[in-house]
């Protein structure tokens, strides 16, 4: 495998999908620039506030992000780099994009409200509420998945108990006390432009020598040593009052930062990947395809390539969390309708050239990593991406550079996982709050229990509390579950936007295939998940298969309810 070759291609085929099929689907939905958006409709300071596209793509592009882009290829290139990359950019030109795209010019449309209220409005409201049931079990997942990936990287111990030394204890230190003070850094930056109306061009630069001061700080001095337990419950008081605080303090300046450090993450790999390629290394030697069944060594995915390949890759080809954070946060304040197609399509295909990069990371140090189990030393996706992508630019400087780059790398993943996680805390927010709303209700308007429900701060207690429970037991353990609910969502928010395409009279036919394969995939995925759980035993197995099971009937019952709102459509055409 030539790694500069596999991302030349790539790229070139991504950037033709964006101008070619992208602008298509902009044209074919009737995105009207003149139309005015619910940022400003709306506006109240705290949710709906209107941000400049680059601020914007900040946020969406980090809250989108996270993990997954990097863990999923990683895991899955058992199968071969060959399926790897198929699905990659087939499934960010042609699902991914299109699910969230979709789902961000719906909410739009919807005064910014989430797919569930779409799909009240399509469906009805048994339907509404069996999408917000299955949204919010999926973000209780979520969160505690990221919450668990936070943990293992801040943590002076993993999940297991056990205690990092060396090298690697010197990382997680760093990046725990280098995301501390980014947290301020975020909301300093969030008061110059929101509240001191610096322009965003001087804000950002400041933003920028804030971060390399922070780093050099982290990198350097690192006080902060807590074990993974004490930073599950920190992370859960964080998450607790990050979700329930205006967007304009943390959310939109936080992650637009955040996002120079993704920007100078893809800029690095690149640089690796090229450098390597012109002094002689970037051939590797890992398969094109490795057959149709694999055994997984901790750090691979086990299964047969379908489903497995499917589930294991969402963030990067699709993923059903994107279409939260845009119909969530991202259609809340969301400037001008012309800014939807870069911003929800776009993004989705700079995500995939992240999945690209990490392909390229774990091919290159594929001989260590393809080993069993008992031999395996980069036991993470997270490491492995560093590693790989460090020693690729090692080749051709050398092991000073290469030793800030890995920790760099690092520290870029862990922003973008604590970003997705009180991202994903305060969707859960809004998922809990408008399941318990009539239409046309407020949470402010409901009362009695479901006032109580529907308030702000006690829905996302109530979310915080059994996300970090359910993370206290181990990413690798929620991990499967996470990845065939969260594309079973993808199926459910494709949907639920081809049933409000057609209910307004515009064409819905690209969402069919997309939407019946993703069905398909991921219910065969959760049947296994389901067997695997009950054969293994244990309470804990025994409520992950209980949550399978729900997700299961919920999803069955969904897809009927959308699939008889198309034949209605169908036939008043």
């Amino acid at each position: 495998m030539n790694i500069l070759l596999i991302l030349l291609v790539s790229l070139a085929v991504l950037i033709a999908g964006y101008l070619l099929y992208g602008r298509w689907l902009a044209k074919e939905w009737g995105v009207d620039p003149s139309r005015k958006t619910p940022s400003h409709e709306l506006e109240d300071g705290m949710d709906y506030v209107p941000a400049k596209a680059p601020v914007l793509m900040g946020h969406h592009f980090s809250s989108i992000a996270g993990a997954g882009p990097i863990n999923g290829p990683i895991q899955a290139a058992i199968f071969g780099w060959v399926p790897v990359l198929l699905w990659v950019v087939v499934g960010g030109i042609f699902f991914g994009g299109v699910h969230d795209f979709g789902a961000l010019f719906a909410s739009v449309r919807n005064k910014g409200q989430s797919i569930g209220e779409v799909i009240r409005d399509t469906m009805g409201q048994k339907a509404k509420r069996l999408f917000l049931t299955f949204a919010w079990l999926t973000l209780l997942l979520v969160v505690a998945a990221f919450a668990s990936i936070v943990a293992s990287t801040f943590g002076t111990t993993n999940a297991a108990g056990k205690a990092f030394e060396g090298a690697n204890l010197d990382a997680n230190l760093s990046t725990a006390t280098i995301s501390v003070l980014f947290i301020v850094l975020a909301i300093i930056f969030g008061i110059l432009v929101y509240r001191k109306n610096v322009p965003v061009g001087i804000a950002s630069v400041i933003g920028c020598v804030g971060i390399v001061l922070i780093v050099v700080i982290g990198l350097n001095w690192h006080p902060i040593a807590l074990t993974y337990n004490t930073w599950m419950y920190v992370l859960g008081v964080y998450i607790l009052i990050a979700s329930v605080t205006p967007v304009w303090i943390l959310l939109q300046p936080r992650d637009y930062l955040s996002s120079f450090l993704l920007y100078f993450m893809i800029a690095v790999a690149v640089i690796s990947v090229v450098g390597a390629a012109l002094t002689g290394t970037g051939s590797t030697e890992i398969p094109a395809f490795t057959g149709f069944t694999a055994t997984g060594n901790g750090l691979f995915t086990s299964g047969t390539v379908f489903p497995a390949l499917f589930v294991t890759i969402a963030c990067g080809a699709i993923s059903g969390f994107h279409s939260l954070v845009s119909s969530g946060t991202t259609a809340k304040q969301l400037d001008n309708e012309r800014d939807a197609m870069p911003i929800g399509y776009g993004a989705m295909l700079v995500e995939c050239v992240v999945a690209v990069l990490s392909l390229c990371a774990v091919a290159y140090v594929w001989k260590e990593v393809n080993v069993p189990a008992e031999e395996l030393k980069l036991a993470s996706p997270t490491i492995v991406f560093a590693t790989g992508l460090s020693r690729m630019l090692g080749s051709f400087t050398n092991e000073g550079v290469q030793n800030v780059i890995y920790q760099m790398l690092v520290l870029a993943v862990s922003v973008f996982c604590l970003t997705s996680l009180d991202t994903a805390t305060r969707l859960a927010r809004y998922m809990f709050q408008e399941f318990w709303l009539n239409e046309g209700e407020t949470p402010k308007d409901a009362t009695g229990i479901r006032g109580t429900l529907a308030n702000p701060y006690v829905s996302t207690a109530i979310t915080v509390v059994f996300g970090v429970a359910l993370g206290l037991t181990g990413y690798s353990k929620i991990w499967p579950l996470f990845g065939a609910a969260n594309q079973l969502l993808a199926a459910l928010g494709l949907l639920a936007v081809c049933a409000w395409l057609g209910s307004i009279g515009r064409n819905n036919k690209m969402f069919y295939i997309p939407m019946c394969f993703m069905l398909v995939v991921t219910i065969c995925s959760l049947i296994q998940t389901i067997l695997a759980k009950v054969r293994a035993g244990g309470m804990w197995s025994y409520i992950q298969a209980g949550i399978a099971v729900v997700l299961v009937v919920l999803a069955i019952d969904l897809a009927i309810t959308a699939m008889n709102t198309l034949k209605k459509q169908h036939a008043k055409a």
